[in-house]
């Protein structure tokens, strides 16, 4: 399809890439139900190899066929499917062409805990490109002990993505030792590691919504001295877009923990009118029956579009 307006523009900041990292690009902001508007809905199913098999999809038993992911994004129109290398082999062949896919390259389990977490990395590039996704995945942890080696490995996997014509997603999710639990979400902290990940090379960001809370005391100085607006969560979403080159690179926010549809939908309203790009929403969709999971997804989606034709 012929790009719009908007999607030439958000191409035009990502100039250093070369055309089949665009071309990538544009796929994933040319399909499905949010085609053409710049804002994207994706389905990321990493859950089960963070969190096992029972916290993830005993809820809702039919999740653990890879093939009922597949079918639940293409049906609801999502701009993209995310997940690590077993589920995407499990079903790529079969949904070949029919959703873009995006390799989740590094995971974790939750058996062990460290005071300085770390994924491993569990997939490849080349696995990216034989599966015919169209980009690759990757968890950083911000403020963790173990970060520093975590960003190096990005390095190396963002140059090799970038020269294979991929595009690359960053999940920054802070957290660490010096960080309370409450400051993983915190609007400075959120904020800081959108940061991080654009520079350290990400086509799109992938962060949690942001609670008013502020974690540094040196961050707290600067919000008071400049009365930077972050109480309610359209103006969270709107700094973190700030902090991320002003706008410039795509930045899309989770789903979070599982919460009643009207607490979901009443939230996602409010990062709309902050200007997200979109949502990247796993839980929430696949842990309900499969007739409620569709009509939530393609509600996000509806709120989106909305947001869009507003100029949001």
């Amino acid at each position: 399809m012929a790009l719009t307006d908007r999607v030439k523009q958000i191409l035009s900041w990502y100039s250093s890439d070369n055309p089949g990292t665009q071309t990538n690009l544009a796929r994933l902001l040319n399909y499905g139900a949010l085609a053409g508007t710049g804002k994207l809905v994706i389905l990321p199913v990493d859950q089960g190899f963070e969190h096992g098999p029972v916290r993830s999809f005993a809820p809702n038993p039919a999740g653990n066929d890879p093939d009922y992911h597949f079918q639940l994004a293409i049906d609801a129109g999502c701009n993209a499917y995310a997940a690590p290398l077993g589920f995407l082999e499990a079903g790529a062949a079969k949904f070949a062409g029919q959703v873009p896919l995006i390799l989740k390259l590094n995971n974790s389990d939750s058996l062990a805990k460290m005071d300085h977490p770390i994924s491993a990395v569990t997939g490849s590039v080349e696995d990216a490109l034989r599966l015919g996704c169209v980009g690759i995945g990757y968890t950083i942890y911000p403020g963790s002990g173990a970060r520093n080696r975590m960003y190096e490995d990005l390095r190396e996997i963002t140059l090799e993505a970038k020269r294979k014509g991929l595009v690359v997603v960053v999940w920054a999710y802070a957290r660490g030792a010096g960080l309370s639990k409450e400051g993983e979400t915190a609007i400075d902290v959120i904020s800081y590691s959108a940061h991080i990940a654009a520079e350290l090379g990400a086509h799109i960001v992938k962060v949690k919504p942001p609670t008013a809370h502020i974690e540094q005391a040196e961050a707290k100085k600067m919000y008071d001295k400049h009365q930077i607006p972050v109480a309610s969560m359209s103006e969270r979403i709107r700094h973190v877009i700030q902090s991320t080159f002003n706008g410039k690179r795509i930045v899309i926010f989770s789903g979070g923990e599982t919460k009643d549809t009207e607490s979901l939908l009443a939230e996602l309203r409010e990062m709309a009118a902050g200007g997200s790009f979109g949502s990247i929403m796993g839980r929430n969709a696949f842990q309900r029956p499969r007739d409620e999971g569709l009509k939530l997804l393609q509600e996000v989606i509806r709120i989106y579009k909305d947001a869009a034709s507003s100029g949001r």
